[in-house]
């Protein structure tokens, strides 16, 4: 079996940097709701309880910190038989999708991308294990994608 090859570092197409605003906002309400429920624990006694939330109150903070880092990881590439996603700083991630093998492809905007013009792209295939999101993509260059890869996955399942 052939090594994936990847691709240059400039041959990435990356996401747009409001995803980190995205993210920290939802980091920092989990963060708070664990915090609240974490006081509350405590001035009611169940300190077993506070301690362990507390624990995760950390992990949430140590990853708002990851969160700028982690969305410049994010990146995709198209290809000329297939889709190339990668994401991850620690535990990289690479998947190749080839088009042919595309079944759905779907655009979620959540309120706060939404209010900065954000989309998330989904490609569902026939393996359910195989599906990538590419989150923080400007809702333009989402639409166009989309377009773009119905297209080819019309024509390659098609074999033409």
């Amino acid at each position: 079996m052939d090594r994936l090859e990847l691709p240059e570092s400039g041959a990435w197409r990356r996401v747009s940097p409001k995803l980190v605003v995205v993210e920290l906002v939802a980091g920092g309400v989990f963060l708070l709701v664990i915090t609240a429920a974490g006081a509350v624990t405590w001035l009611l006694d169940v300190w077993w309880l506070a301690i362990g939330l507390g624990v995760i109150a950390v992990i949430a903070l140590v990853n708002l910190f990851l969160t700028p880092r982690r969305v410049r990881s994010i990146g995709y590439q198209l290809r000329e038989d297939d889709l190339l996603f990668r994401r991850g700083i620690m535990w990289q991630r690479f998947v190749a999708v080839p088009y042919g093998r595309m079944q759905l492809v779907d655009i979620n905007r959540g309120p706060i991308a939404r209010s900065l013009g954000l989309s998330e792209l989904k490609f569902v295939t026939a393996a359910a294990a195989a599906g990538v999101t590419i989150p923080g993509l400007v809702e333009a260059e989402a639409d166009a994608l989309r377009d773009h890869l119905v297209l080819l996955a019309e024509s390659r399942r098609a074999g033409l």
